[in-house]
Formats: structure tokens, sequence, C-alpha cells
């Protein structure tokens, strides 16, 4: 397969006239999509500044000179700073470098490693160039895909629909990392996060504990089923907006999440309703209660929630399946898909979660969870007792 060279740009003055009309007609069109035009403009000019910034004899102030010079053609202009130069940089070499994005669109290419670890030879299927030869340009030790746009059109989309800030907070962290950027980007599409959401979950390594749970769906649920319901857990669950004593109980943990049942929501991920705590059923002759009862409205499916702030026990899964049996009989309706459990336990033994999850029909995953700040038993004894409060406010 032929390999390519973006066409010659000619000298300095010239590609910064080039570029100067180019942002002038993104402006043009941003003032439609203004978070798209703009992103597309970043990305070419970072694919410029890496192509042309290691063929041209400028040394080490190129971004320097870059910066002024875009600045007084386009003094209204905002963005060509040296540091979001340095950005635009990095969003181009992150997405288009070294190209591992198949996982994220598809089979879209096979990738060969050379007799270099760093350089990579990509072999498109026709299906996926349409007839066309992508265009690579090796600079050093990396191989880009320049017409990235065109080639990978489900990474090109997902990437030139979320904001600037939202990229320069994911670059941040994973500078180097493109399919852990990938992840964050589209979990910020599907979701619509904000930028302090995604910082919250870059914060805490979403994309190390996403689907993670230990769980029999893949037994208990049909295939299709089963691969979404396992989407939806996390090992672990963080709940480091909760502070707590060291000797905590349970009514202690769900009193704090209920607290900041926004935050605990968002932790348990996009679509899960709030049906109830402590949520009462009748089996037979005895009541129950569920600890908190959620419907999931993207699964159309209750997942029922038991908290244990001790290690697992196989005991544990045991009512956490009676549980999950009874909602099937007494609320699921048949528009509804089965039901499923999950136990958040404060610590648990694999091997003893797996060989328990063999032996229950329940659709059920096992999670372990983590809380922000555990106060100091001097500290807490200082603080006011609910009842105290309760008197307090009563007198």
């Amino acid at each position: 397969m032929a390999k390519q060279k973006i066409a010659s740009i000619g000298d300095y003055s010239e590609w910064l006239e080039a570029l100067s009309m180019r942002y002038r007609r993104s402006q043009i069109k941003a003032a439609v999509a203004v978070n798209t035009e703009m992103l597309k403009f970043y990305f070419s000019l970072g694919r410029d500044i890496v192509l042309i910034g290691n063929d041209q004899p400028w040394g080490s102030g190129f971004l320097k000179r870059l910066s002024h010079d875009l600045k007084a053609r386009m003094p209204e202009a905002k963005g060509f700073s040296i540091t979001n130069l340095n950005y635009i940089r990095y969003f181009f070499q992150l997405y288009a470098g070294k190209p591992i994005l198949h996982q994220f669109g598809g089979e879209l290419g096979k990738y060969k490693a050379t007799s270099n670890p760093n350089i990579v030879t990509v072999e498109f299927s026709q299906e996926v160039t349409s007839g066309r030869e992508p265009i690579l340009h090796q600079v050093g030790e990396k191989t880009y895909l320049l017409n990235f746009e065109e080639i990978l059109p489900n990474i090109s989309q997902m990437i030139f629909s979320i904001p600037w800030r939202h990229h320069i907070a994911i670059i941040d962290k994973f500078r180097t990392n493109p399919n852990a950027a990938l992840f964050y980007v589209n979990e910020t599409v599907k979701n619509n996060w904000s930028r302090s959401v995604l910082l919250n979950f870059l914060d805490t390594n979403l994309h190390e504990r996403q689907g993670k749970a230990l769980t029999n769906f893949s037994m208990a649920l049909p295939s299709a089923e089963s691969d979404l319901a396992q989407e939806l857990t996390k090992d672990p669950y963080c709940f480091d907006f909760i502070a707590l004593t060291p000797r905590y109980h349970e009514k202690e943990l769900k009193d704090a999440m209920m607290a900041h049942i926004e935050k605990f929501l968002l932790e348990l991920g996009t679509g899960f309703m709030l049906v109830g705590r402590e949520y009462r059923v009748e089996i037979g002759s005895r009541e129950k209660f569920i600890d908190l009862l959620f419907f999931h409205m993207n699964l159309n499916r209750y997942v029922v929630v038991e908290i244990k702030t001790t290690e697992f026990e196989a005991e544990h899964l045991g009512q956490l399946g009676l549980y999950v049996s009874a909602v099937n009989h007494l609320l699921k309706k048949p528009t509804h898909e089965p039901t499923i459990g999950l136990l958040v336990c404060k610590t648990k033994d694999n091997t003893m979660v797996k060989w328990t999850l063999e032996a229950t029909q329940q659709p059920i995953g096992v999670s372990e969870y983590r809380i922000g700040e555990i106060l100091p038993t001097e500290i807490a004894s200082d603080l006011p007792t609910v009842e105290q409060i309760e008197s307090a406010v009563g007198g």
C-alpha cells in the first residue's frame, strides 16, 4: 500500500496566510456550529504544526513565533497563545498518531507493527476507504493519519462534538493514551457531561471501573442484555463525597448517600431513577425492606441495590436474590426486562464471589465501594448526634 505525504505548503508566510483564511472560514461556519468548526480548525492546525514544525528549521521558537504572527494577523481571535497552540498540537497527536482507535469505531483497519515498535502500518478495508488510499505521514518515530475525518468518521464525529475545554482536561490526563481519552470523549457525548462532571470522573478513573463488577449476567441474561447490564456496573463505586467515622454503620452510609442524592445518582450512572429507600415488599406473610430500589430508564428494568458495610458473605446473595425475585413477582410489568441485583460491599474475596454467583440463577453483580474521608474519632465525638439536634430544635 502506497503511503502519501501531505502536499507541500510552501514557505512560512504563504502557510500563515492560508491558515488565517482557514480560520476565517471556520468562523463563518461557527455561527451555526461553534464547537465543531473550531475543533476541526484546531485539528488541522495541529496537523500543520506537527508536520511543518518538524520539517522546517525554525527551531524551538516556532510556536512562539507562530503565536505572535497569528495574533498580529487576527487580533480579534482568541486561542493562539503558546499554551493553547501546544494543546492544539497534542490534540492532533493524541487522536491521529499511532492509530489504535478501531476499538471505538468497529473494525476499521488492520494494524501491523514494523521492526520499530513505535511505527504502525495501517491497512484499511475497501469498505472503509471507499477506494481512497489513507494519507499517512511519518514524523520521527510516529506515523500520522492525515485524512482522519474521512476515514474514521465515527471517531471524528465524537471528538468534534465536545467543547475545547473538555478536550484540554482530557489531554492533561491522557496525552499519550488515545483509548482512555476516547472513552471519556464518548461518555461526555453520550451523557452530555459538563466540564465539572467530566473532571470528577477523570479524578476517579472511571475508565478503569466501568463495567468491572463481578456478575453472572452472561449466564442469567440473554447475551445482548447481559452486555448492556454489565456496562451499567462499576467496581469500585466511588462515594468520595461522603465522610464518615471509622465505625460507621449501614444506616449512616445510606443516610449520607441520600443526603447527597444527586452525586450518588451521578456515580451510579445515567438512567437510574430512585423508586425508594427501605422499600417495603410483602413476601408471603413476611414484610421485607429493600435497601435501595431503582428503575433504569435506558434498560427498562428494576435494579435492586443492597449495601453492606462489611466484607462479602455468601448469604448476602441469598437475601439479594430473594429481593430480585420479589420485585419480578410484585412490581415488574410484562413490558419490563427482568430485574437485576447489585450488591455493594466494603470488601470482597473475588473467588468466593465468583463461586457464589455460579450458585444463583438471579442476575446479580457484586462490587466494592470506597468513601472519601474517615473522620477521626475524637472529632466525630464532638459532633452532635441526630437525637441531640432534634431535641434542640424541638425545645
